[in-house]
């Protein structure tokens, strides 16, 4: 099922913890070479910054190759003719990025990565115009689920990562046109994650050290979140601005569910972040362990509206200073075990993966929001004059 050979990415693992090591200190620069040398791979890498170029131009050259073939050449006259040539492209595009794979060796390269993801897109388009234009809402759940299904496929075959929560994007978007109730909606979501998560905790058994392991990690943290943002009632994306507008006075919408489907809810909320991080904590997961901290800031964040109390401006403040104790009591309590280390656990640096990602992490907001860290220049008043100096002894006075 896999495209690429199980001794592929086990070399280019190899090689990326290697780079790590040697980066940290850990090799010496003969045993860097050296092993780099036992663990050349045939696969064609490059960085993620051409990579993501490579994908966008690629993305855009699809899609815009098969607008001007239809204009251009066919000009079709109906929206089914449009659909079935939508389907058309997709095979095309997933045939190509085949092809980029097993006979280009490309590996996380950009180009068949949009390939792939043109064909999901070009698929579940054409699908829609060809088949369920105008159809019934039940009819038009098909189109999601192929989409989820094609997405998991790609998941699978390619090893992009992104293709998983795709699938569960597309999960939501079926379950939409299945029920028109919010609470049904969301109970059906959950059921959704909780069966691929169980898949997934039963699938990533034999493969806790290989190459798959972190792609495991990512599937079942992705579908941790998903559970607990369908279970959690305040973080209606239709709600949310309403309720979370007015600060000092939001109120839970306890009326818009029933009773014992609301309090529910609310229980789970609260239980879901022990159990996630108790789960993370045993494989020792940081992907999980991290949707565990997120999902109890979030419980932390969330009660209010659910009680309906009322908010106050300094609940961030207080809820900083619980997060900041908390990190600090942690690593201090990891700090003093034998070593610093308790049960396989540190608050020691190991690797400079946390040190790129930072890094990473500081360029991206950077552009995002460069006001934040720019000075805005200084406007003068044309009225402001500077007068009155003198200076002693030359005779210089004055106004300047």
């Amino acid at each position: 099922m896999r495209l690429y050979s199980a001794s592929s990415e086990e070399t280019l693992r190899a090689r990326k913890l290697i780079a790590d090591w040697a980066s940290e200190g850990i090799l010496t620069k003969e045993q860097h070479q050296r092993l780099e040398q036992e663990t050349v791979s045939e696969l064609r890498t490059t960085n993620i910054f051409l990579r993501l170029v490579l994908l966008l131009f690629t993305l855009i050259s699809v899609c815009a190759g098969a607008l001007l073939f239809t204009d251009v050449f066919l000009r079709p006259t109906s929206i089914r003719i449009d659909g079935v040539l939508l389907l058309l492209f997709a095979v095309i595009s997933y045939v190509a990025a085949e092809l980029a794979v097993s006979q280009g060796r490309l590996y996380r390269h950009g180009i068949e990565e949009a390939l792939a993801v043109g064909a999901v897109g070009f698929f579940c388009l054409g699908m829609q115009m060809a088949f369920f234009s105008g159809a019934s809402d039940a009819a038009r759940s098909v189109v999601p689920a192929a989409g989820a299904v094609l997405s998991l496929w790609i998941w699978r075959r390619f090893g992009l990562w992104y293709a998983f929560p795709a699938a569960m994007i597309f999960a939501v978007w079926m379950s939409g046109y299945l029920t028109s109730s919010d609470a049904a909606h969301r109970t059906m979501i959950a059921v959704f994650y909780a069966v691929g998560l169980l898949c997934v905790a039963v699938l990533r058994i034999p493969h806790r050290y290989d190459y798959l392991e972190d792609e495991y990690s990512l599937a079942e943290a992705f579908l941790w979140l998903g559970i607990y943002l369908a279970l959690n009632l305040m973080l209606s994306l239709s709600n949310l601005p309403a309720s979370w507008r007015d600060w000092a006075g939001s109120v839970a919408p306890a009326s818009e569910y029933a009773q014992s489907f609301y309090w529910t809810t609310w229980v789970l909320i609260w239980v879901l972040p022990p159990v996630v991080l108790a789960r993370g904590v045993r494989l020792k997961d940081r992907f999980v362990i991290a949707v565990g901290a997120i999902a109890a800031v979030l419980t932390l964040v969330s009660n209010k509206p659910y009680l309906g109390w009322s908010r106050h401006t300094w609940d961030p403040m207080l809820l900083g200073i619980l997060l900041t104790g908390l990190a600090l009591f942690i690593r201090r309590w990891l700090a003093r075990g034998p070593g610093g280390v308790r049960d396989g656990f540190t608050a020691a640096r190991l690797s400079g993966k946390d040190k790129q990602w930072m890094n990473a992490t500081s360029a991206v907001l950077g552009l995002v929001t460069p006001q934040s860290i720019t000075p805005s220049p200084q406007t003068t008043s044309g009225d402001v004059r500077f007068g009155g100096g003198a200076s002693g002894g030359g005779g210089a006075g004055g106004d300047f």
